[in-house]
């Protein structure tokens, strides 16, 4: 049956998901009720035949057949082959009704991963043609909705460097040392935030193309760029070539080592390789995290109480960048606090993305 629904003209389907489970249900019954009928009549014991004008002799101790018992087995095949029918017709009908559905599920997974992916094509029954539709117009204003905000962002970013500009001119001209370097740390604190939200939202917008890249190189490289300023960074571990966005993953793990050089004075990089994933593991030997914020801190601009001052309290942007970029690489960031001191932020790279499989 699956084979003749399969060839039967799609055009001659009706348009609508109930009509099509109707046909089918009608042929299921239709189909079933011959097919048993047809083997009733074949398994059939035949009737003795006397000849013309004569009764039949069934003969002594063989009394004329009675009425068919309660459990015949034409009876019994009968339900067999009906029941059959209507099993193999729901299971067609439950893929039907499931294959638009897991198509919408797989699609949101993907808006959740890159909101600017392709539109759905709107194919199928009415329902579905009609729902991929709905689906696509809020990924339309979705896209929209966003570029609006980066645009209105971004001018009032321009609108506040003006006046910041002013004001370090001013402050220049302050004849108070201590009150012209005071004045100096806020003008770069305010323009180094104003700096980090716009990257935030350009890299939120605009995703780079997945390459093949070397990340024992790029560790290596972070690695060299952080002793050449004096911190004490080491790499160890080895892995195959990732497809990933380099940039972006290059300023994730950079966000996890100066995190890791800024409270916890150190970074200890290893990289660990799995058929299905990369793993890449950044320690410190700083006081760690309260186990309560560990997830919060991977919120934009949100800063534990303890790092709020201005000298290394940061923006509160890094690991939430950093969160971002590992999602859209459909990867996992946790953090943990090691046993005697430090925190270890574990960076997971699947080998395989959603849209590769």
């Amino acid at each position: 049956m699956a084979q003749l629904i399969a060839r039967f003209p799609l055009r001659l389907l009706p348009s609508t998901l109930f009509g099509r489970l109707a046909l089918l249900l009608f042929v299921a019954v239709l189909a079933s009720h011959a097919l048993a009928l047809t083997l009733m009549f074949e398994l059939r014991p035949p009737m003795p035949n006397p000849g013309p004008g004569m009764t039949p002799d069934f003969g002594p101790g063989h009394p004329p057949p009675g009425p068919p018992p309660l459990l015949h087995p034409g009876l019994l095949l009968d339900i067999g082959v009906r029941l059959s029918a209507l099993m193999l017709a729901a299971w067609i009908g439950a893929r039907w009704l499931s294959q638009p559905i897991r198509r919408l599920a797989s699609a949101a997974r993907e808006i959740g991963l890159d909101v600017h992916r392709s539109p759905l094509a709107e194919e199928g029954t009415e329902e579905c043609r009609a729902a991929t539709r709905v689906f696509n117009q809020m990924q339309a204003q979705i896209c929209q909705q966003l570029s609006e905000r980066d645009r209105f962002v971004a001018a009032v970013s321009h609108d506040l460097r003006t006046p910041l500009t002013r004001l370090a001119l001013r402050a220049e001209g302050l004849s108070d040392t201590l009150q012209r370097q005071q004045f100096g740390k806020d003008i770069v604190e305010m323009n180094n935030m104003i700096t980090a939200t716009l990257d935030y939202l350009r890299g939120a917008a605009d995703p780079e193309p997945l390459v093949l890249l070397d990340v024992m190189s790029l560790l290596e490289s972070l690695a060299d760029d952080q002793q050449a300023c004096g911190h004490d960074v080491t790499v160890t571990g080895y892995a195959e070539p990732l497809r990933a966005q380099a940039s972006s993953l290059r300023r994730c793990i950079d966000n996890l080592v100066a995190n890791a050089v800024r409270y916890g004075h150190v970074a200890r990089i290893s990289l660990t390789d799995h058929p299905e994933h990369v793993c890449i593991e950044v320690s410190d030997e700083g006081p760690g995290i309260p186990e309560d914020e560990l997830d919060r801190v991977l919120a934009p601009f949100y800063r534990v109480e303890a790092s709020r001052n201005r000298n290394s309290g940061g923006v509160g942007l890094g690991l939430s960048i950093a969160h971002n970029i590992t999602r859209r690489h459909q990867g996992q960031l946790r953090l943990r606090n090691g046993a005697l001191a430090g925190l270890i932020v574990t960076l997971t790279l699947p080998r395989r993305l959603a849209a590769d499989r």
